[in-house]
């Protein structure tokens, strides 16, 4: 039987909105309820057609598309990575989206994506350290302070009970920044004077740097046994948080290792080194940790199934809060067949003939 086809209106989802949504619901809500569309897809995740993201590389940054489907919806999202930009008053991440019907290819939303990404980062995290850190964490250290950083504190706080925060970025103006939103958040921090210091001790160490280089943020005499490391940081080729001997002391955790080996902390590994992708551990296909005293990292690079996720979340409670607006992105046509009559109507009444305004 044909669906029922209604007139092509596109929803759009502005930043404005979804900042009421995050007002409304509260933010630890929304990236709880992110995390659970998230854990609900990768326990599906046999039925996704998947790739890795692809990538158009400049000196300053980098622009993405992430696309994947499943039999019914379609997403992509558009991403940059610019960690300079702040010289010119601009976020270091922007991002906006698309979901899709399948069967029709129709553009049902069209939605930003910049803090629906901050909130997914933080909703996978808490996701996959559920499954990979300690029993009831208490403490993680934030190394690198920027616009990520408060959405992986309250992802942690809310969803796995940590209480203390240790924050360390080369830059003290964003610890204050951080120190600052996290009291006005009730959580407790304290600002250390490196990295060093910042992880001793904790039972969680998130790395979210944003230079685009192999850098060493964390280093083997830091490790302690039982740490979790959710490394978040280091997400295209040239670009690393942790030293090679980190990881062959650990237990690593990918999301999609096509995509992984080439830009997570792994690509720095040979191609035989053993990663686990998380979707086996939350499906029961794969151990986790398997000790008190296991390093465990998760790898975190970012993959087109949480923007999934996060989108879908994002459209269902805007449209149950009618806070989308509609807008005309395709045309809807009386026939199908006839999309220069449509703008030859549309155009009617121009002073310039539509043969010329079409030619330029």
């Amino acid at each position: 039987m044909l669906k029922n086809i209604t007139p092509a209106r596109t929803l759009f989802l502005s930043v404005e909105g979804v900042a009421a949504i995050m007002k409304k619901k509260g933010a630890a809500a929304c990236i709880e309820g992110i995390a659970q569309y998230i854990s609900e897809d990768f326990l599906r995740w046999e039925d996704f057609d998947k790739t890795a993201r692809v990538a158009s590389h400049s000196d300053d940054g980098v622009i993405e598309l992430m696309p994947i489907a499943d039999k019914e919806t379609y997403t992509f999202k558009y991403v940059n990575g610019h960690p300079r930009n702040s010289r010119f008053g601009l976020s270091t991440v922007m991002a906006f989206g698309v979901l899709s019907d399948v069967e029709t290819g129709t553009p049902e939303l069209l939605s930003e994506l910049t803090l629906t990404t901050a909130m997914r980062t933080a909703a996978m995290s808490a996701v996959a350290a559920k499954a990979l850190a300690k029993p009831q964490p208490k403490s993680m250290a934030l190394i690198g302070n920027g616009a990520q950083s408060e959405f992986q504190a309250l992802a942690f706080s809310h969803l796995l009970g940590v209480k203390r925060f240790h924050l360390y970025d080369i830059d003290p103006s964003a610890m204050t920044k951080l120190q600052h939103n996290l009291d006005q958040l009730g959580l407790e921090s304290q600002a250390f004077s490196s990295t060093c210091d910042a992880v001793q001790g904790t039972d969680i160490v998130t790395t979210v740097t944003a230079d685009k280089t192999n850098a060493t943020i964390i280093t083997p005499d830091m490790i302690e046994p039982g740490m979790h490391i959710n490394g978040v940081g280091g997400d295209c080729p040239g670009k690393t948080e942790l030293h090679c001997d980190v990881l062959r002391s650990a237990r690593v955790f990918v999301e999609y290792e096509p995509q992984s080996r080439v830009e997570g902390d792994v690509q720095q590994m040979p191609p035989d080194f053993p990663v686990t992708e998380i979707w086996r551990v939350l499906a029961g296909h794969a151990p986790g940790r398997q000790s008190l005293d296991d390093v465990t990292i998760f790898d975190s690079v970012g993959f087109a199934l949480e923007d999934f996720s996060a989108l879908r979340f994002m459209r269902d409670v805007a449209t149950t809060l009618d806070l989308c607006e509609s807008i005309s992105l395709v045309p809807s046509l009386e026939d199908p067949r006839n999309l220069f009559g449509f703008a030859y109507e549309k155009n009617a009444g121009q002073t310039r003939p539509l043969r010329d305004v079409v030619a330029y």
